[in-house]
């Protein structure tokens, strides 16, 4: 058989076979004098099995592992190793479905997702209840709500149990009376720092007030060794903290600084 029929019988094209040539999977054939190569019904044999191999999910190098083992002991266990990984990714499957279905409940029942989601189901609410609050004041929503939710977001997907914390976090916070309209106040505040110098005297202000903003339940979750290490981050040139403050204009960087010390000084 010459390569496109032996490719042809097996159901496979002739440049995967030219590539399982290439790999060392399936011995090249001789060649007749032309130089055509000329295969056999063993080639078939063997690039049939290759090719069952591999739709049941097999890597090549697996494959190799398993071709290499006449006795068929390696593919028993190759096969044990493919049906574990196959479960786990049901597993994965089955949890993006039970997500996306959340999702598309929160979508349904709230009209629409948040700019900055997907996100928890907490952190939307606090974003919808942002959203409201925002709408019952005067003039444009403040840009730092705005940055808020960026940040909040984006610590939610961090790792190492850090989206539980955060959405825990958020629930104590939007749970105390009034919570979200001194937020907006603040915000008003911090946006007012913009153009102003880090050494104006309103940015100690403006500190005071984010740091009285914070709840206590939020500042004794957190514990003060971490808002210490947090207010002194700032100090570095690199890290998430760093990169936080260089995040805002200097007098909002330094007021946020200054009010994470006096949260640190508090949690004492």
């Amino acid at each position: 058989m010459r390569i496109g029929e032996l490719a042809g019988l097996v159901g496979i094209s002739t440049r995967a076979v030219r590539h399982y040539h290439h790999l060392g999977l399936l011995p090249e054939p001789e060649r007749r004098a032309n130089g055509y190569r000329e295969y056999g019904l063993r080639d078939a044999v063997a690039l049939a099995r290759l090719r069952r191999l591999t739709e049941l999910g097999l890597g090549l190098e697996e494959v190799r592992d398993v071709l290499a083992d006449d006795s068929g002991r390696e593919l028993h266990e190759v096969l044990a190793e493919l049906d574990a990984d196959l479960a786990r990714q049901e597993e994965a499957i089955r949890a993006r479905r039970a997500r996306l279905a959340a999702l598309r409940q929160q979508a349904e029942e709230h009209g629409g997702l948040p700019a900055e989601g997907p996100v928890s189901d907490e952190l939307a609410a606090m974003f919808r209840e942002m959203a409201r609050t925002s709408a019952t004041l005067p003039g444009p929503e403040p840009a730092m709500a705005a940055k808020e939710r960026e940040v909040l977001a984006l610590l939610e997907s961090a790792g190492d149990g850090a989206g539980e914390r955060v959405a825990g976090l958020v629930g104590d916070f939007t749970a105390a009376p009034g919570a979200m309209e001194r937020a907006y106040e603040v915000y008003r505040l911090l946006d007012a720092l913009a153009a102003v110098a880090p050494d104006d005297p309103q940015v100690e202000r403006v500190a005071q007030a984010v740091a009285d903003c914070i709840p206590d339940t939020v500042v004794a979750e957190v514990g003060g060794e971490q808002w210490a290490r947090a207010a002194e981050a700032g100090r570095e040139t690199d890290g998430f903290m760093a990169a936080y403050y260089a995040h805002f204009p200097p007098a909002q960087a330094e007021a946020m600084r200054r009010a994470i010390r006096l949260v640190a000084e508090r949690a004492r």
